[in-house]
Formats: structure tokens, sequence, C-alpha cells
């Protein structure tokens, strides 16, 4: 999913931008919180990807991310509830700073 997002051209540049530092930070062996700490070293990498999810679903058309989600909408919608209550503990302005300042409106 994050290398088609990678390279679609309705994604945003600063979107690619933090998906790629994303995947480079989980793959490093490097955390803020080393892993090897039970439960608490995954802390840090849960609250990224949270914070990234909740970014996309607010700075990225929904149809694009469907386009390449691997369930069914519903359980978008489940990730992105519970990426949203985890995302609240990062500012507003934080989040909009990381993701270029652009949140993408909906109409209705």
């Amino acid at each position: 999913m994050i290398a088609s997002l990678l390279t679609d051209r309705e994604v945003p540049v600063s979107a690619k931008l933090v998906l790629a530092a994303m995947a480079f930070y989980l793959a490093s062996p490097l955390d803020l919180i080393p892993d090897v700490i039970p439960f608490v070293g995954l802390l840090d990498d849960v609250l990224l990807v949270a914070l990234v999810v909740d970014g996309l679903l607010n700075h990225v058309d929904r149809a694009v991310l469907l386009k390449y989600w691997p369930g069914e909408p519903a359980s978008l919608d489940a990730v992105a509830a519970v990426a949203r209550r985890l995302a609240r503990w990062v500012p507003g302005r934080v989040k909009d700073r990381i993701f270029g300042g652009r949140r993408r409106t909906t109409a209705g």
C-alpha cells in the first residue's frame, strides 16, 4: 500500500515524504524507544503510524486511499477511528505542518 501511494500522482508530495519517512523509521533499527522494551518499545511506532494514517485521511482523497487499501472500506474506517484517537495527542498545527498545511476539504 505504501509503495502504491508513493507512486500515485494524486497523492501530494508532502504526504509521500511523510510516508517515506515513516517507512524508513519503522524499518530502521534505531527508535526513540527501543523495540526490545516490552510493549513500551512499540509505542513510538504505533503513535507514528496513527499520526500518519490520520494525516493521510485528512490530506489525501479517500477514494485514492481506498484504491490501495487491502481490506474493506469499513476496516479503513475502524483503523481511522483508532488513529484519530491516538493522533489527538499531537497538536493540529504540528500535523498540518508535517503534511504541508493543506487539509483536504469535504463537501456536504
